[in-house]
């Protein structure tokens, strides 16, 4: 992880109600790097990318941004700052392709919207070639990659993804890896919940969760090297 994270999280505790889900997670997403958040179901995941996001209130601990302190934000500034999330759905059904593009680079200037989308349309071009169609005619594997292009379309610095294999196939699992892979160069980081191991590849750093605590944080080498982790995480898909 880099020096200065571009997301640091401090001791975050969140959950639902009177449920606590979260217990002590602190951890850093540093600039241009990709961090695979790995647990079961369960584990706290959406919980902890909700938090992150300001969509859940945290109940403990501080979130910094680039060094500022962002733990009192409202979801819309932590947007505006350069976080995207996508969650399982990522999609507005009743909209057009077209629209949830727009939607997606809201706050880039005009000029640099349309170069955007014209960037998306040549990287999904069974997207492309049917903008007016609404997400909701879609095939499953179809509503994912609008998703995709929707949360990549604002050029976030931080690309925060739920699960983004979940039910798919294993070929459109590559396939979103290879848009990933792609899209990373651009510089932006990605934080990707998964319980799909094969994202690894992606890995810069690894983060375990499990029961809401933070089991694990590190490179991937040294993941591989903890046998525990291995047996209890590298069997799942």
């Amino acid at each position: 992880m880099s020096a200065s994270p571009l997301l640091l999280a401090h001791s975050l505790a969140s959950g639902y109600g009177r449920v606590q889900i979260l217990w002590e997670v602190g951890f850093g997403v540093g600039a241009g790097r990709s961090v695979i958040l790995l647990g079961p179901n369960g584990a706290g995941k959406t919980t902890l990318l909700k938090t992150l996001l300001g969509l859940l209130p945290l109940w403990q601990g501080r979130l910094l941004w680039a060094g500022e302190d962002i733990t009192h934000w409202p979801t819309p500034a932590r947007v505006r700052a350069g976080m995207a999330f996508m969650s399982e759905i990522g999609v507005f059904p009743s909209l057009p392709i077209r629209e949830n593009l727009a939607i997606g680079a809201q706050f880039l200037e005009p000029k640099a919207r349309r170069e955007r989308l014209a960037e998306l349309e040549a990287a999904f071009p069974d997207l492309a070639s049917r903008p007016h169609a609404l997400a909701a005619s879609l095939s499953g594997g179809q509503r994912k990659m609008l998703g995709l292009a929707k949360v990549l379309a604002g050029r976030p610095r931080l690309v925060v993804l739920d699960e983004p294999s979940a039910g798919l196939s294993p070929l459109l699992v590559g396939q979103v890896i290879a848009l990933l892979r792609r899209f990373r160069n651009e510089g932006a980081a990605f934080l990707i919940a998964e319980q799909n191991v094969a994202f690894l590849e992606l890995a810069d750093d690894v983060a375990v969760l499990e029961g809401g605590r933070l089991r694990f944080f590190g490179p991937p080498a040294q993941f591989g090297e903890e046998e525990a982790l291995r047996r209890a995480y590298f069997g799942l898909t």
